[in-house]
């Protein structure tokens, strides 16, 4: 049994590893946007295969100890949080690079107007990933709660995001691929907060065996 516990905490540290990098790629997609720095975004999109590795990784990893231990009540919560969680990170590391992409673009293009909205938003998601991973290490549900209402923000800044960025479609037509690509980040951003979302949803799942999702909390 002292074996299968060990084997748990590899697949935890696994999980944390990649977490990292996971925050690591959006904080860094953000910087290279706002920074107009090419080969920091070009270095994330390279980047993307060691996140999907890790992944993989970590899929093998839980699968083989859910079908050798057939394990029940916490241990069996704490693995099949680990495989969502784990789907949430990949996700969030190609929407890393979707932004990274997005900025590219932008790079080829004038700029269209400071960005304010979006670093707030990418501030917001950023912050919104780390204490759900810090939640899901400490195991604790309160501070996983304290994620939930932050969605609701970011959700508010991609509104006035994409309310600004049409106007400057419909004021300059020439400026329409620029703010499209910013709509995008937008978007990915606003994303990026909703599995962080997911992932503090999971954590209570672990640590109180309830399921908080669709619930009028957020």
């Amino acid at each position: 049994m002292r074996h299968f516990a060990q084997e748990l905490e590899e697949v935890n540290q696994t999980l944390l590893q990649m977490g990292g990098m996971v925050e690591s790629s959006i904080h860094c997609a953000i910087q290279a946007l706002e920074e107009r720095d090419e080969r920091l975004a070009r270095r994330i999109i390279e980047d993307e295969p060691r996140i999907n590795r890790m992944e993989m990784e970590i899929d093998s990893q839980v699968t083989r100890l859910l079908a050798l231990n057939q394990p029940v009540a916490k241990d069996l919560r704490f693995l099949t949080s680990v495989l969502k969680i784990n789907g949430d990170l990949e996700r969030m590391g190609d929407l890393a690079v979707h932004i990274a992409r997005r900025t590219l673009s932008l790079m080829r293009q004038p700029e269209i107007k400071p960005l304010v909205d979006i670093p707030r938003m990418a501030t917001l998601a950023e912050e919104m990933l780390r204490k759900s991973l810090d939640a899901f290490v400490k195991q604790d549900a309160e501070l996983a709660e304290s994620v939930l209402p932050a969605d609701e923000e970011v959700d508010q800044l991609r509104d006035k995001v994409f309310a600004e960025l049409i106007q400057v479609m419909q004021s300059d037509p020439a400026k329409i691929p620029a703010a499209l690509d910013l709509m995008f980040v937008a978007r990915h951003l606003e994303r990026t907060a909703d599995h962080s979302t997911n992932i503090a949803e999971d954590v209570i799942f672990l640590v109180r065996g309830e399921d908080v999702r669709h619930h009028a909390m957020h």
